[in-house]
């Protein structure tokens, strides 16, 4: 095993360290033969400090004694090389967005999906719990996929919460997200199935800055030709999870009157936070508040309003994610999916506000606990550029359907890359 401190100006800040590992020899071809990957500083590798994106962290833990699962399975099935990264913090440095330099790439997978765009490596793994593969995936303009609930294992992972951790992971290109989606589902060759429905989620579509146009319009076009446009389907899904979660009552706040929010989908990502931070708090408050660790803007604000977390509606919260995930189920049906956008909006700004930051942000859950609260699987698909910035749409199955789910994305890769042109063409 090697290991090589990589200069930052080099690997768009992307990496804390680089390791070389030879998998065991195999007679076979394996289906991750040669392509590089690297990791997000969360998972253990064996005779390393988990960094866990902080100083104080590593110095206060010990070497890890055995490797994530999820890391020897896609290191066991090639010749793969490996590489430790950061994401944005005040600590190790921010990386470099490669599609737009003064724009951040996402958190808090960042440095793993910069490790991707800028073609640094082949395909990455991440962690999403709230979204921090899908937002990096959608700023960086490459695929995020963000498994089912407990699909791929998150063992030797360090965990912020339980109910929502997930290993995802990003590509360039359908073929290899696919290849890696195989290793980690454990799972072969899921059959090709076409699509039963695909539903716009209309209300979500409309909390984008984007035109539609660029984003659920492009994919629609290629769905039609493919399927046809009998299959797609229209609905307001804020009204059907208002009616079909009656535990979301507990977290609608009635006084909000925000024209750019939909109540009960904020709702539901009110009841994901509280839930994140409990666990947040039960797994690290401990160390929080013993070693007293420097966070920077915004993360130090959410640290210790996580420490602060009571159990009050946390029974509410759970029977909210069964009710979810029954609903989306029954409107889903069998081979059903829907379609929004992953996020409001392109990449903010380097050196937001924090305060507005997170404003921005609250809205941009109102997307991403649909799937994180019902566990739902999501992949995250590029679009090109608008405005000279990334733009991508989300498309989300039912729990298990991970295999269908990369299957569809590879069917309509080719059809969907020629209405990206159209739309990039017509759109300057």
């Amino acid at each position: 095993m090697a290991v090589e401190v990589m200069a930052r100006d080099t690997d768009y800040g992307a990496f804390v360290e680089k390791f070389i590992l030879q998998p065991v020899p195999s007679p076979h071809q394996l289906p991750l033969s040669g392509l590089t990957f690297a990791i997000k500083d969360i998972f253990d590798v064996e005779g390393y400090v988990t960094g866990f994106g902080h100083p104080e962290w590593v110095r206060t833990h010990s070497a890890a004694t055995s490797t994530a699962p999820a890391v020897l399975a896609v290191l066991g099935e090639g010749r793969c090389h490996m590489y430790c990264i950061n994401g944005e913090n005040i600590h190790y440095g921010t990386p470099t967005n490669p599609c737009a330099p003064d724009r951040i790439p996402g958190g808090s997978s960042s440095g793993s999906a910069v490790a991707v765009g800028a073609k640094l490596v082949d395909f990455s793994l991440g962690t999403d719990t709230g979204g921090s593969v899908r937002v990096p995936a959608s700023y960086c303009g490459i695929y995020g996929f963000r498994p089912s609930i407990g699909a791929v294992s998150t063992a030797g992972v360090i965990p912020m919460s339980q109910f929502f951790d997930t290993v995802g992971w990003f590509a360039r290109d359908p073929t290899v997200l696919k290849q890696v989606g195989h290793v980690l589902l454990e799972s072969s060759d899921t059959p090709h199935v076409r699509p039963s429905q695909v539903i716009v989620a209309e209300d979500c579509v409309g909390l984008s800055s984007i035109p539609s146009g660029r984003t659920t319009q492009v994919l629609l076009k290629a769905v039609e030709k493919l399927f046809g446009g009998h299959i797609i389907k229209n609905v307001i899904l804020g009204d059907y999870v208002k009616d079909k979660v009656p535990s979301l009552k507990n977290f609608i706040s009635e006084g909000n009157k925000d024209q750019e929010t939909i109540p009960s989908l904020a709702a539901l990502s009110r009841a994901m936070r509280l839930l994140q931070r409990y666990e947040v708090k039960k797994n690290h408050g401990d160390w929080v508040t013993t070693v007293k660790p420097e966070f920077g803007p915004g993360i130090h604000e959410q640290v210790w309003e996580a420490m602060r977390t009571s159990p009050d509606n946390i029974d509410a919260c759970q029977s909210m994610r069964t009710e979810l995930r029954a609903a989306l189920t029954a409107l889903l049906g069998d081979s059903g999916i829907f379609v929004y956008p992953t996020v409001r909006g392109p990449p903010p700004k380097l050196k937001m506000d924090a305060a507005a930051f997170e404003v921005d942000m609250a809205k941009a859950f109102s997307l991403l606990a649909i799937a994180g609260v019902s566990g739902f699987c999501q992949v995250s698909i590029p679009l090109g550029m608008y405005d000279n910035l990334p733009v991508s749409v989300s498309l989300v199955a039912k729990h298990g359907s991970d295999g269908f789910l990369l299957n569809l994305v590879s069917t309509l890769h080719d059809t969907l890359k020629e209405e990206i042109q159209v739309a990039e063409r017509t759109s300057y």
